[in-house]
């Protein structure tokens, strides 16, 4: 079955969503919003419902992406909901791993093991100057941190075995011969543990990872349970679907470890009707705001360049030190469209260059089970432009569409994410 995260980004991933008279800018506040989103996610049986986050404000001119603190938010939304799974960016180059290990488990108890955690690096020098950085590390050692990190939080969850409690009144809490230290001792961390909160549901929350540098795929083949990527097209999603799976049976792993690419549509009953709901989020863009986002993303100024010109010449991915999955994406709809300033910041204005499909429900549902069925996914990030109609539309109309094909699910077979996902249950290290 295919499996389909909803990626929850504030009024929805067009840059403009939040300017169109029906957008709820004005609830981004209330957790109720939330709320009722993972109630909808729920209702069309996806996986789970994935926050991305940032350690930095942005211009705060074009909108925000974050106002509530993703750990948080979904403490509440597990609590509207009982089935679908949650997960949040959580960075190791920003946090430590005895925090990030105290949260995500406490999280996994609230939810009743449906918590997964994506691992990221985080990119930008705005980001590391609000967290004690001068400017962010290096990339080598940004990874460094991470493979580190994640052995820590791993021997966090792991210092309690499952049947560590006793709660016996008259003796032991806990059985000390069942609770032990860690004794990490590394290059970036010291973590004695053990953990103050019990082993998770899960055993260990579910390891998401995002990065396609060399790297972050090295990360991923070590350590990842699941991975989002970005895929402008079939091509390209197929180049790193193949090489991820084959990295990962080369160094020994049997986990299925599910690759995600994020997912742009637009949803209607005519082909016609589903462009004009794209145009019209299109035409709501200040050039400036999109211009700021393409700087953003290649991690240069862009605001003098000629709107109706072709895109001037970008350095090579060797010469560029920034996100490299974003950049590489752009390169190649750069090489593939050859498009003009104005043209590429449409492309990247609802997901920034992820695969965006604009169809009736049978057209989309086929280019998904194409993309499916040929080694591109095995299931998608949802990336809805706008909010929360992009993902009703989506559910009411694609979801239906996937279950009558026999490719997604009509009902949970599970409780946990893990469940959710064809994973199993780790036993302590």
């Amino acid at each position: 079955m295919m499996h389909l995260n909803l990626f929850l980004m504030g009024c929805g991933h067009h840059r403009a969503a939040w300017r169109h008279p029906q957008s709820s800018v004005e609830q981004l506040g209330d957790i109720r919003y939330y709320e009722r989103l993972a109630q909808l996610a729920e209702r069309g049986k996806l996986d789970a419902v994935f926050f991305a986050d940032s350690g930095a404000a942005g211009n705060v001119s074009d909108g925000s992406w974050w106002y509530l603190e993703p750990l948080t938010a979904i403490a509440a939304m597990s609590r509207a909901t009982q089935h679908i799974g949650f997960i949040s960016t959580v960075s190791s180059t920003f946090y430590t791993p005895f925090h990030a290990a105290r949260l995500l488990a406490s999280l996994d108890h609230i939810s009743s093991g449906r918590i997964g955690w994506n691992v990221v690096t985080s990119m930008f020098d705005v980001e590391a100057r609000n967290h004690g950085y001068e400017s962010m590390p290096d990339h080598a050692e940004r990874y460094r941190r991470a493979e580190e990190f994640v052995q820590a939080v791993l021997g966090l969850w792991d210092s309690w075995d499952d049947d560590a409690l006793l709660f016996d009144r008259q003796g032991h809490y806990a059985d000390p011969d069942k609770v032990r230290s860690i004794n990490h001792h590394g290059e970036f961390f010291q973590v004695d543990g053990p953990l103050n909160v019990p082993r998770p549901v899960q055993g260990h929350p579910v390891l998401f990872q995002a990065g396609s540098s060399e790297q972050g795929r090295e990360l991923a083949t070590r350590y990842a349970e699941a991975i989002y990527a970005v895929a402008y097209d079939l091509p390209a999603a197929q180049d790193y679907y193949r090489d991820i799976k084959q990295r990962v049976s080369a160094a020994g792993r049997t986990v299925s470890v599910p690759i995600m690419p994020g997912l742009v549509t637009y949803v209607a009953a005519t082909e016609e009707d589903a462009k004009a709901k794209q145009r019209e989020l299109d035409e709501l863009l200040p050039a400036e705001a999109s211009l700021r986002q393409l700087s953003m993303f290649i991690d240069q100024d862009c605001s003098d360049w000629e709107l109706d010109a072709p895109v001037p010449t970008l350095p090579s991915m060797e010469n560029f030190s920034g996100p490299q999955g974003r950049y590489s994406t752009i390169l190649r709809i750069i090489q593939t469209e050859k498009p003009t300033l104005r043209q590429l910041l449409g492309r990247l204005a609802a997901g920034g260059g992820h695969c965006t499909l604009v169809g009736t429900p049978q057209q989309i549902a086929d280019k998904m089970e194409y993309w499916f069925c040929n080694e591109g996914a095995d299931g998608f990030n949802l990336m809805p432009p706008s909010l929360p109609s992009g993902i009703e539309d989506f559910i009411e109309q694609v979801v239906p569409e996937l279950q009558h094909r026999g490719l997604f699910r009509s009902d949970y077979h599970g409780s946990t994410l893990r469940d959710h996902l064809g994973l199993e249950r780790p036993g302590c290290s």
